[in-house]
């Protein structure tokens, strides 16, 4: 087995830029995005890095270190496989913006552990994104680059993803919420509740967003917009306006319409009310939208009876991946290590468990 090529070695020389986006972790809003709904995700400090150079053969020349993988492709040929399509899709797009992309070598590397939910993907196209801003001295704002970013995973990852993951990732730092708006992409920085902090372990169980039923969630809140008559199910104000609709899109619809409601409560919420309005957004996503599994359950249930958690939900798209906790402040880390001693020492569905956030003592 071959080692995994260093920068030195893949450049054969130090890059031109190295520039990086972090993961994100969302606290209430899922599945709201697009539905023109209201999101707060928090940035990880776990990041993707992206290093690059102008390439010297005429050819696209893209690694992964994580992977251990590399996908090489002319300047007119499509599509690369794997993580090649987010970046290529990055590329394309912005030289369908008239941005002369000359061939590339580019260089990756994260710490985001995939399919935890966390949202590798939009890290990789933001710090793709942003490696080719810094070389080229592009002009390209945050929101623009999310925008890019958002439609490089629709058009050549095949997930019909909405704007969040993106936004966070171009926008969000660790230390504070976003508040987002999917529909005019407003946003704001604002304090996390008072005497809190994060705890996201994962369960365990790697998610495969598009292999999974995301679409068709989207569909189906399409299909329930069209029956209410309105733009978007962020239209929709009264929980109850839902109710005449055919199941599923009545369970489908209440979630949302809920949880735009419980993330514009939160945005004033205190600790207490805050971890509240996360395990009725865990419920909502679980009996409602149809999203969580056994694991998930079993560790949101675990982190809710912890003497020192407020609330916990699963965090990103569901059907598995990780779980979020807001927890006292200064009892994170002991918290979440009993929580997953509790997981792998019970060998139930989620006795994969890891501490992700904070890290992990051992």
């Amino acid at each position: 087995m071959m080692a995994v090529l260093s920068p030195d070695e893949f450049f054969r020389g130090p890059p031109e830029v190295h520039v990086g986006a972090p993961g994100r972790v969302n606290l209430l809003g899922e599945h709201t995005d697009y539905n023109d709904g209201f999101m707060l995700p928090v940035a990880t400090p776990q990041r993707t890095d992206v290093m690059a150079a102008r390439s010297d053969d005429g050819s696209f020349h893209l690694y992964s270190a994580t992977l251990d993988e590399a996908v090489d492709f002319a300047p007119h040929d499509s599509t690369p496989h794997g993580f090649g399509r987010y970046m290529e899709g990055c590329i394309r797009l912005l030289q369908a913006r008239g941005v002369d992309v000359p061939p590339l070598r580019m260089y990756v590397r994260s710490d985001l552990a995939l399919g935890t939910g966390l949202s590798s993907s939009a890290a990789l196209e933001v710090a793709t994104l942003r490696a080719i801003r810094a070389l080229l001295q592009t002009e390209l704002d945050g929101v623009t680059l999310a925008q890019i970013a958002q439609q490089a995973e629709i058009r050549y990852a095949g997930v019909n993803c909405g704007i969040m993951d993106q936004m966070a990732s171009s926008l969000a730092d660790e230390e504070h919420m976003l508040f987002l708006d999917a529909r005019t992409l407003d946003h704001r920085v604002l304090p996390l509740p008072a005497g809190a902090e994060l705890i996201v372990i994962n369960s365990g169980v790697p998610r495969q967003l598009a292999e999974s039923k995301y679409n068709e969630r989207r569909g189906e809140c399409e299909a329930a917009s069209k029956l209410l008559g309105v733009q978007a199910l962020r239209d929709v104000r009264d929980v109850a306006d839902v109710e005449s609709l055919p199941s599923p899109l009545k369970e489908r619809a209440r979630h949302v319409v809920s949880e735009n409601l419980r993330v514009l409560e939160a945005c004033e919420a205190d600790a207490s009310r805050f971890g509240q309005l996360m395990n009725l957004s865990h419920y909502s996503l679980r009996d409602d939208y149809a999203v969580s599994i056994g694991a998930l359950d079993e560790l949101t249930q675990a982190l809710r009876t912890d003497p020192d958690v407020y609330g916990a939900r699963l965090t990103g798209a569901g059907f598995g991946g990780a779980c979020v906790a807001l927890c006292r402040a200064g009892a994170a880390q002991a918290a979440g290590e009993r929580v997953v001693h509790a997981m792998r020492a019970a060998g139930g569905a989620a006795a994969g468990a890891t501490l992700l956030i904070p890290a992990p003592t051992e």
